[in-house]
């Protein structure tokens, strides 16, 4: 089959997993790439202004997150494969080019697909992303931990908030491994996390580190006691929950944007409804040896759920519709 992969920037290699930090987007795409080459396909990767030659008439040619992309894209079984909530769709500027092209619509879930405006056409299909390697593999049961909590995501995404939350945890330490190099090193998004990482480094049992590439970042995990994450609105998956729970380790979150969706709440993890019960979960499995057992243990015999090979085989399902 013939695959066209696209996405705005910076270029992404299949092989980039492993060698570098990368954002939940830049990771789904260079392990959905390495999963087509793996599964045999002739796939061509073009990242936005860039003249790379492309084949014609493709099976399947999927853009990710903007409409504009299939301007520079060759006809075929066209797919938008959506990683933010797509309320933005409603804009013109993405409107147009969606209404030409046509795209069957690609969610990661039922959070996600509830975003999509209702007027668009085109198939809607919820294909879950999956985690990574070396989290994809089968982890072993562990010793608690002593009482580190640990924190991976974005800075903007509620790093802040939570370090306003930590005092009031009062046990253990913090660990947050978090800031702009795991987007390429973004001058936008560092000049926006700078202050929150100034304020975060200065509160009394939060260290702060640089963000690490997967296999060192499991390593970490697997010597952390819970993942504390209060979510975001603007989650439409969350990579750094899904890896946490791959590694066995617990979280308490918030029911913000589709993190929920991540965890079975009361058994491999808690959802709090309040900072109140957010605050009473992080002191719980913290401090219980017997609480976070059970949690981790749950999150173990969970597993890693669909790898990447499911998720290849879900795009190349959407080949059979009729061409563009």
């Amino acid at each position: 089959m013939k695959i066209v992969l696209a996405n705005e920037g910076p270029r992404i290699e299949a092989g980039a997993i492993g060698q570098r930090p990368l954002g939940g987007v830049e990771t789904a795409v260079a392990l959905l790439a390495q999963s087509f080459e793996r599964r045999g396909h002739a796939l061509t990767l073009h990242f936005e202004g860039e003249r790379t030659p492309l084949p014609e008439r493709p099976d399947l040619v999927i853009a990710t997150r903007v409409p504009r992309l299939f301007r520079e894209l060759p006809r075929g079984r066209r797919v938008l494969w959506l990683h933010n909530p797509a309320r933005y769709l409603n804009k013109l500027r993405h409107a147009w080019p969606l209404l030409m092209a046509r795209p069957a619509l690609v969610t990661l879930g039922p959070h996600h697909a509830a975003t999509l405006p209702r007027w668009l056409p085109g198939p809607r299909v919820q294909i879950p992303l999956a985690v990574a390697p070396p989290f994809d593999a089968p982890q072993a049961e562990r010793a608690p931990p002593p009482p580190v909590a640990i924190f991976t995501s974005n800075p903007l995404r509620g790093l802040d908030e939570l370090a306003r939350i930590w005092p009031r945890i009062g046990l253990g330490a913090l660990h947050a491994y978090s800031g702009a190099a795991t987007y390429g090193g973004d001058a936008r998004l560092a000049a926006r996390a700078a202050p929150i990482l100034a304020r975060v480094g200065a509160v009394p049992g939060i260290s702060l580190f640089d963000p690490l590439p997967r296999p060192e970042l499991l390593a970490r995990l697997t010597e952390a006691r819970c993942m504390l994450y209060l979510g975001d609105p603007g989650e439409t998956f969350c990579l750094a929950v899904a890896e946490a729970q791959a590694a066995g380790v617990p979280c308490v979150v918030m029911d913000r944007g589709a993190v929920a969706e991540r965890i079975e709440d009361g058994l491999t993890g808690i959802v709090a409804r309040n900072e109140a019960e957010f605050v009473e979960g992080a002191q719980a499995l913290l401090h219980d040896d017997a609480l976070w057992l059970r949690m981790h243990r749950a999150a173990l015999a969970r597993g890693p759920g669909p790898n990447w090979t499911d998720v290849a085989q879900a795009f190349e399902a959407l080949a059979g519709g009729a061409l563009a």
